[in-house]
């Protein structure tokens, strides 16, 4: 039952992540981290959320932008590291309730600036590719972040998708080995059950892409901001 309810989490997850610009973990991480221990859900949802960034990239490929996965993809490489050896060391009570802090504030912040645009400059896009990378690492949630600075620079639907699905990629590539060789692992049924969770990201990434042109991306981040508010509340007051 734990891989099958998984398996729905991570359709669900994939097709809203890929549209709403959030990404897959966003999602899957504050639902995760209330039923397994911090470092296991980060773990295990950063390996479903690395083939899903190629997915994005392999599904809406015609629209890289080289030079933004560059800029936010280099400052994310060391800031992801940075992260990821942090989470590894701290307290999972601990963890959870800055996750939890993490959550709320963004959620607030989504509500009180949703027009809110960061300047579009190298700088930009430098800083957050930093801090996108260091939220990763450290709580597995980067897409929100890298959004937020990712568009100001008025992309294309296909070329937003794409290019943060390419800094996801490396960034989730950095992480994945720091935890790895911080000694974070997985219970024999969850490393089994990535042979059912990994296709299902990609289903759901194949099905985002038939409606992506349909759906205002501000109905979804409404939805996920209140969905974020609520699982931070929970994470601080009962971790």
């Amino acid at each position: 039952m734990e891989i099958l309810l998984i398996a729905l989490l991570t359709l669900l997850a994939s097709a809203v992540g890929t549209l709403s610009g959030f990404g897959t973990s966003t999602i899957m991480i504050p639902v995760l981290a209330v039923f397994l221990p911090p470092v296991e859900a980060i773990f295990l949802v950063a390996i479903i959320h690395w083939f899903g960034n190629i997915w994005k990239v392999a599904l809406f490929r015609r629209g890289f932008h080289l030079g933004l996965a560059a800029l936010f993809g280099f400052t994310g490489l060391a800031a992801s590291y940075i992260g990821a050896s942090v989470s590894l060391a701290a307290e999972s009570t601990m963890l959870l309730r800055l996750l939890g802090m993490f959550l709320f504030g963004y959620a607030l912040f989504l509500f009180i600036k949703a027009r809110y645009k960061v300047p579009a400059t190298g700088v930009t896009a430098a800083a957050g590719g930093a801090l996108s990378g260091f939220f990763a690492g450290m709580f597995g949630i980067g897409g929100a972040v890298r959004g937020m600075f990712l568009t100001a620079f008025d992309l294309p639907k296909a070329v937003y998708i794409a290019t943060a699905g390419a800094i996801g990629l490396m960034v989730d590539s950095t992480r994945i080995i720091t935890y790895f060789a911080g000694g974070a692992t997985l219970p024999d049924r969850l490393w089994w059950g990535l042979a059912l969770f990994i296709p299902l990201s990609f289903l759901g990434a194949k099905l985002a892409k038939r409606v992506v042109v349909r759906i205002p991306q501000e109905n979804f981040r409404k939805v996920v901001a209140v969905f974020l508010l609520l699982v931070g509340l929970k994470l601080v007051a009962f971790p």
